[in-house]
């Protein structure tokens, strides 16, 4: 699809999510190997290669001969070390044809271990990392419990409702490729580029600070996000005073469109609402009112369908599109990733979950200001990734400490 074609780049540039579990307790080996050949044979996505040279835009390809789903074992020595491998899988490439779009990392130590799920954006969204997590630890506790497979989509005609009218249709989409074009050629870029100089910036709440802000969002009819929104802008503006845009971009899980697409499936799209402050209003409160309000009422404006659909007629663009990410500073502050409670359970028969980190994911857009966060055990886990070239680490630890201020004090 044109989306997974953005999030692919291209064939040299590596887009990858990595999702980090850590456990306590012992894993064995082949137990490992075999969950990971269970869950190959479950999702479709885990048994293509991207072909490159056939036709005019790369697309996916089953690989009737594809080797299982490579793991490495680290030996863990400290308690961080999963930070570090998930930065170095950042940039690994997935360019072997006969391997799948997907690898493990295992840190393993005497009682503690962390599994790394390291998978190419282009082919999985947020909530596919939780699903593959989720079977691979349920497997790892019961090798012999069995996967079910699904058939994969072929085209996106395969989600379009029985009256959509392809003439109609079809004129919109030509005539948004033609303004795309025209807006592209005018875009101004800037000097500045990334040059795979990206970090993040890992932390936890705990539970004691995640209930008082749940429960202070259920008591001002807020959501969560919205007031993540909020104060995550207004610490933009703190820190980065008149350069700072006061809006956020948020993906939505495309599943609440399309429920064709299960929970436990692999899929790559998530439509995106642009979200802003509410000009010249400086409460926290009021602010992440009127953000849910405008939140929701996108969501029930949006055509998910449409979209895709109207996205397979952007394909010409793609590459300008890329080009554009890569040198533009972009209308918005950062992309905020709000997973929400993790439902995986905790307790197995010989080992333990003992808690999950957010995923990360290093863009290679100018702009690659991305904010994951994640609840788990009642505890809410944030990452914030970006590059020296757009945001110093210095000033987004700046920003990062108000936002944190900003929640915790405005309740």
């Amino acid at each position: 699809m044109m989306v997974e074609r953005i999030m692919y780049v291209n064939s040299e540039t590596p887009v990858n999510c990595v999702f980090t579990a850590r456990i306590k307790g012992r894993i064995d080996k082949g137990d490992l190997r075999s969950a990971l050949s269970k869950i190959q044979k479950k999702h479709p996505l885990l048994r293509v290669k991207i072909d490159n040279t056939t036709e005019k835009y790369p697309f996916f390809v089953e690989e009737k001969e594809i080797e299982p789903i490579p793991f490495y074992v680290v030996n863990r020595k400290t308690d961080d070390d999963w930070l570090q491998e998930s930065k170095n899988e950042w940039y690994s490439l997935f360019d072997d044809d006969k391997k799948p779009l997907a690898k493990v990392v295992w840190i393993r130590g005497e009682e503690t271990s962390e599994i790394l799920w390291v998978i190419p954006h282009c082919i999985c969204d947020g909530t596919s990392l939780v699903a593959l997590m989720k079977e691979l630890l349920f497997l790892l506790d019961d090798p012999c419990y069995e996967l079910s497979p699904y058939q994969i989509f072929n085209s996106v005609n395969d989600f379009l409702p029985q009256d959509f009218n392809l003439k109609k249709k079809k004129r919109k989409a030509n005539f948004y490729l033609l303004l795309a074009k025209g807006f592209f050629l005018m875009q101004r870029r800037s000097k500045k580029i990334s040059h795979r100089n990206n970090y993040v910036i890992h932390w936890k709440l705990d539970s004691q600070i995640t209930k008082h802000i749940t429960g202070k969002c259920k008591t001002h009819e807020i959501s969560v996000h919205s007031l993540l929104s909020t104060a995550f802008m207004k610490a933009f503006q703190e820190i980065q005073g008149s350069s700072a845009k006061g809006k956020v971009i948020s993906p939505v899980d495309v599943r609440h469109f399309i429920p064709e697409i299960k929970q436990d499936h692999i899929f790559a799209f998530a439509p995106t609402v642009e979200l802003s402050l509410k000009k010249g209003n400086a409460d926290i409160l009021e602010n992440s009112k009127h953000i849910k309000k405008d939140l929701v009422q996108k969501i029930e404006k949006m055509e998910a369908r449409e979209l895709l659909w109207m996205g397979e007629h952007m394909h010409p663009v793609v590459e300008r599109m890329v080009s554009m990410l890569n040198a533009s500073k972009g209308g918005h502050d950062i992309t905020l990733s709000n997973m929400g409670k993790i439902d995986i359970q905790r307790k197995y028969r010989n080992f333990k979950l003992e808690t999950i980190f957010s995923p990360t994911v290093a863009f290679p857009w100018l702009n690659s200001n991305t904010l994951v966060a994640t609840t788990y055990n009642q505890e809410m886990d944030f990452m914030f990734v970006s590059n020296e070239s757009f945001l110093p680490k210095e000033e987004a630890a700046k920003i990062k400490d108000k936002a944190i201020e900003l929640l915790t004090s405005s309740l």
